[in-house]
């Protein structure tokens, strides 16, 4: 979709126009509009230029950066400095995922915060209340994934669902616990099989904000949706080359793959062999476990945040938090190292 293109949303949303103030000089937004808002479809290491974007702003479904990427995607280098930047344009910060740096902004009343146990999901945490006391607003940053992209389609709603049942959908797929309904079935499949395509989030964003009256996105979807059955494929090969490193944690190498896969369910399949699952892949390592295991891996490698049952970190990191988890140090060297390494 070319940038700049306005998604059709419902009548009447936030979204008129941008005020930018009297006098304020016009700004110039390359990001795409739905209802008249503008949309950034991000992730938390990835956060937009803050002078790129109009007006008043919302983060929705954003996670506190942490030092599993490395120093350069911690709290300071990149979450503090985004919200330096915008100042008193950011108006509303909404977020489920764990983190220290919440309590710096206790007393800030912008900063809609809360623990993933304390909400499975992100859109449950916005009301018709919330988005009234805001008010107007001319940018919404959000995660890329369908919490996020659910998030902003509820705000544009109102702060109502987009569809019935959607806040129970968001809480499923997020935490993969339960399953969701068919259409966050199909909402779910489509972001897996392409997880990288901002058009996708776009028209999946903009059909949850006609509340799901243009069926001319479900093309879109559920095409995308149909690819995910090839890297299910690839995901269930790939699932043969798990490993026991303790009684509850199997570990598999991918970094010498030749296919894509699906990274969710190769990660659901390593947790049927093990409470913990942990992938590699080139420089990241994702550990995952059940929602409600009580495992938490923020604290158990001693990040400042994150979901706690599901962290990426840089594989330099990996030896350090495998013996962590129980494995013995010759082991956990071993794993961690890269696989050219050992030829």
């Amino acid at each position: 979709m070319a940038a700049g293109q306005d998604h059709n949303g419902p009548e009447g949303g936030h979204g008129a126009g941008p005020d930018r103030g009297r006098g304020a000089p016009p700004q110039v937004c390359s990001l795409p509009q739905v209802a008249g808002i503008f949309i950034g479809l991000t992730t938390p290491r990835k956060l937009p230029n803050p002078a790129r974007l109009v007006g008043k702003v919302i983060v929705l479904d954003i996670a506190f950066a942490s030092e599993g990427g490395g120093r350069r995607n911690s709290f300071e280098h990149t979450t503090l400095r985004f919200i330096e930047k915008l100042g008193p344009r950011l108006v509303r910060w909404v977020d489920h995922h764990d983190s220290i740096f919440h309590r710096r902004f206790v007393d800030d009343e912008r900063f809609v915060l809360a623990t993933k146990a304390q909400h499975g999901a992100c859109p449950e945490m916005i009301s018709p209340q919330l988005v009234e006391a805001v008010g107007p607003v001319d940018t919404i940053v959000c995660h890329n994934d369908f919490d996020g992209l659910a998030s902003a389609a509820k705000w544009l709603c109102g702060g109502h669902e987009p569809y019935p049942g959607c806040d129970a959908d968001a809480r499923a797929i997020d935490t993969r616990i339960g399953e969701p309904g068919d259409f966050g079935r199909r909402f779910d499949r489509a972001l897996r099989a392409r997880p990288r395509d901002a058009d996708l989030g776009l028209a999946i964003l903009a059909h949850l904000a006609t509340q799901l009256t243009h069926g001319a996105h479900w093309a879109i979807i559920d095409q995308a949706a149909h690819e995910l059955s090839a890297l299910e494929e690839s995901a269930r090969t790939l699932a043969s080359g798990y490993r026991s490193l303790t009684d509850e944690l199997v570990c598999v190498d991918v970094t010498a793959r030749d296919s894509p896969y699906d990274r969710t369910l190769l990660l659901l399949l390593g947790q049927r062999r093990a409470t913990m699952a942990a992938v590699i892949d080139g420089d990241t390592t994702t550990f995952a476990a059940p929602f409600d295991s009580g495992i938490n891996f923020v604290e158990c490698f001693g990040l400042s945040g994150g979901m706690p049952t599901l962290v990426s970190i840089n594989r330099r990191k990996l030896a350090g938090a495998l013996t962590t988890l129980g494995v013995g140090a010759a082991a956990a060297l071993e794993v961690a190292e890269l696989p050219s390494a050992r030829d």
